[in-house]
């Protein structure tokens, strides 16, 4: 099958040089704003330290995909100029994080002492009293020890393997009598709880922690009798983990997920990380042993892993998180309402996690699963999660004599094993499993389900913006449309009978699907606006996307601003296109929000020469403005119709332009100016657009009075 001709990776398209903002510079741009969440004052301390973990789990990934990714490319290119490239990359990328790096140690520092006023301690070895300490020297005894396996590093021994994201202490052993040194490795075990609970001291309502990494130094010397413990060294790993896959080759995709989940655990070491007070002898020898420079090295003024954090933020003070949210139930939905009945009266916009994914999503899965009239259930699966129901609603529906088709993607980067685990599952209960199409990731989000009804065949599709995962449901803000509207279903069963089947090219009537048709309606949508704008009639676009990336419709954005086409680019991630400079992108406006739910819906509106905004055309679907998603992935966009599903979309772009409580406005420069709420401001503009779509959500959710 022959796909759209694209651009190399890391292309920097020459037309756009004077507005293109490099994509890894804007995606740290991004993640420092990630970062400030957990710098400002106004978010809940527990919020904070939520925030700097999520810097970290952010910045791991960066490495371990984008870094990653980029090195071996530059190191297997023929052209020497090809590593040189990429080390001054590196450097620049370097110049940038290190300021952050230390906003984020200074931002702990800060939030450990707030946290002791309100009864939270997380102390160190030297601030625990005797008893504490031998508390904690018993749990070591009992609950870490077993766990550790010590490593020697001289030369009679192999060179221990150090697994991805592990911290470790170096240590250096000194025999009393010989004064014989020995460098040896003991690793701080990632699956133990990383804060210990002390009770020993504690005042009632009081909750004291002792990380895991400093129990383990206090008590390691038990690990070598007869031995001293000279120094200590606390490092980090972060490991390449993009593999390639041959998938010309013989082996089927199964068996070439298992094999680069085996090849992951042993790529390269992108990036080395060190406390303070390491030993330069160890240090050193580290970066030798991995082939690194010390561009890739890091020596961090705090703690070395954030993630740990996450433990601590969950805690059940409700005083110092975010005020407590719980989905709400569409009045159309209500546990009541015959599901399919409703669905067939007019189409559905749920929008998550304000509305329940569990009694919308989910059910629409459950109960097609459970209902004697389902003929057929299909779905795609990106990321599900561990205990998903909708595998076991599919699991039960085959079990039953339903036909179950399922798209399980094993190529979804750090879901391998996962979606491997839940395609078996299905494949054993009778379910058709398949991994889609050779070269392309289906990263679209889709379910269909066929009832009969009378004397035929009734379609209900499922297309949403986000994945069938019911935690990051709860976390991230996603929306997808219930529809039985037949032409919409007939392109749904087109787009599912070339994933089980095989076709050359598809057509579709209305859906904009990757990488067919999605990248050519677009343009064509916006040199529409051009047109409109030229003939006096209304133009404009926003955008609402994850990222903000592919040149060709980067070079149309810009053809539309110079013609006077007003662009409001609502863009969560990086974006590489550079707004307001003179004679190309004055015209365009971009903002990013962030905040407690992670903008992941993707929204777009084009005016159409109408006065009315909601005769405009709007679509939501999977896709973002990147090359990867237009040309290497199997994605689905959706109009949406109704009108009374257009004013919903439109309010919450409304809401989300003006919001001056969440949002940061890109610069030209590519950096981003943090909007504060004018004197006298209500509504979104003070509340920020996740608390102003919670009190729009109550008012739509609310019961009729009587």
């Amino acid at each position: 099958m022959s796909h759209p001709s694209r651009l190399p990776k890391d292309a920097h398209p020459p037309e756009l040089k004077a507005v293109w903002f490099d994509r890894d510079l804007a995606w740290l741009e991004f993640n420092r704003r990630v970062l400030h969440e957990a710098l400002d004052e106004r978010t809940p301390l527990l919020e904070r330290l939520k925030f700097l973990a999520i810097f970290t789990s952010n910045l791991d990934e960066f490495f371990m995909k984008r870094v990653g990714a980029m090195r071996t490319r530059a190191y297997r290119a023929p052209q020497p100029q090809a590593i040189e490239g990429f080390s001054r990359h590196i450097k620049s990328l370097r110049a940038v994080l290190l300021p952050m790096l230390a906003q984020q140690a200074e931002c702990f520092a800060v939030v450990r002492s707030r946290l002791v006023q309100h009864g939270i301690r997380l102390a160190t070895w030297e601030e625990l009293s005797a008893t504490q300490r031998e508390e904690a020297s018993a749990y070591f005894d009992a609950h870490v020890s077993p766990a550790l396996t010590p490593l020697s590093l001289d030369p009679s021994h192999p060179f221990p393997f150090l697994s991805n994201l592990s911290t470790s202490w170096g240590l250096i052993l000194r025999h009393p009598d010989t004064q014989e040194r020995m460098p040896v490795r003991v690793k701080v075990p990632s699956n133990l709880p990383q804060w210990l609970p002390l009770h020993t001291g504690v005042a009632e309502g009081e909750l004291c922690f002792l990380g895991l990494h400093e129990l383990v130094r206090q008590n390691a010397h038990k690990l070598f009798p007869g031995m001293e413990i000279e120094h200590g060294t606390l490092f980090r790993v972060a490991r390449n983990a993009e593999v390639a896959l041959d998938e010309d080759g013989e082996h089927d995709l199964p068996e070439l997920i298992e094999e680069q989940l085996r090849q992951r655990r042993f790529e390269p070491v992108v990036r080395l990380e060190f406390a303070f007070g390491y030993l330069p002898i160890i240090r050193q020898g580290l970066i030798e042993r991995f082939g690194l420079s010390e561009d890739d090295v890091y020596d961090l003024p705090g703690l070395l892993d954030y993630t740990g954090l996450f433990q601590i933020a969950a805690l059940d003070r409700p005083e110092l998180r975010d005020p407590p949210w719980t989905p709400l139930v569409p009045k159309e939905l209500d546990e009541d309402a015959d599901l399919f009945a409703a669905i067939r009266t007019r189409d559905i916009l749920v929008h998550h996690p304000y509305e329940s994914f569990d009694a919308t999503v989910e059910r629409f899965i459950r109960e097609a699963a459970d209902d004697p009239r389902t003929v057929a259930i299909k779905m795609t699966v990106y990321r599900v999660g561990d205990d998903t129901p909708f595998v076991h609603s599919l699991i039960r529906a085959a079990e039953a004599g339903k036909q179950v088709a399922c798209l399980v993607e094993l190529k979804a980067r750090f879901d391998e094993a996962r979606n491997l685990h839940w395609a078996n599952e299905l494949r054993a209960a009778g379910a058709h499993v398949v991994y889609g199409v050779m070269g392309l990731k289906t990263h679209t989000k889709l379910a269909l389900v066929v009832r009969k009804e009378g004397e035929g065949l009734q379609s209900y599709a499922h297309i949403a913006t986000g994945n069938y995962h019911v935690k990051t449901a709860r976390l991230y803000s996603d929306l997808g449309l219930l529809t039985c509207n037949p032409t919409l279903t007939a392109d749904v069963v087109r787009l599912f009978h070339h994933l089980t089947g095989y076709s050359r090219r598809p057509e579709f009537a209305k859906l904009l699907v990757a990488p067919f048709n999605m990248r050519d309606r677009f343009i064509a949508m916006i040199r529409r606006e051009i047109e409109q704008q030229r003939a006096g009639r209304p133009a404009r676009i926003i955008a609402k996307i994850n990222q903000l990336e592919d040149p060709p419709v980067c070079e149309a954005l810009v053809e539309a601003s110079q013609a006077g086409v007003r662009i409001d680019l609502i863009v969560r991630g990086f974006c590489c296109l550079r707004p307001g400079i003179p004679g190309a992108t004055e015209q365009i406006r971009v903002r990013s929000i962030i905040g407690r739910f992670l903008e992941h819906s993707r929204i777009f509106y084009f005016a159409n020469g109408c006065d009315d905004p909601l005769e405009g055309e709007f679509y939501i679907g999977s896709a973002d403005w990147m090359d990867r998603n237009l040309s290497r992935r199997i994605e689905a966009v959706t109009p949406i119709e109704p009108r009374e599903l257009r004013q919903r979309l439109w309010e919450i772009l409304t809401i989300a332009l003006a919001d001056c409580r969440q949002a940061w406005e890109m610069q030209p420069d590519g950096s981003y100016r943090q909007l504060t709420p004018p004197e006298g401001a209500s509504g979104p503009a003070l509340l920020g657009t996740h608390a102003a779509l919670m009190e729009l959500t109550r008012k739509n959710c609310e019961a009729p009075s009587l």
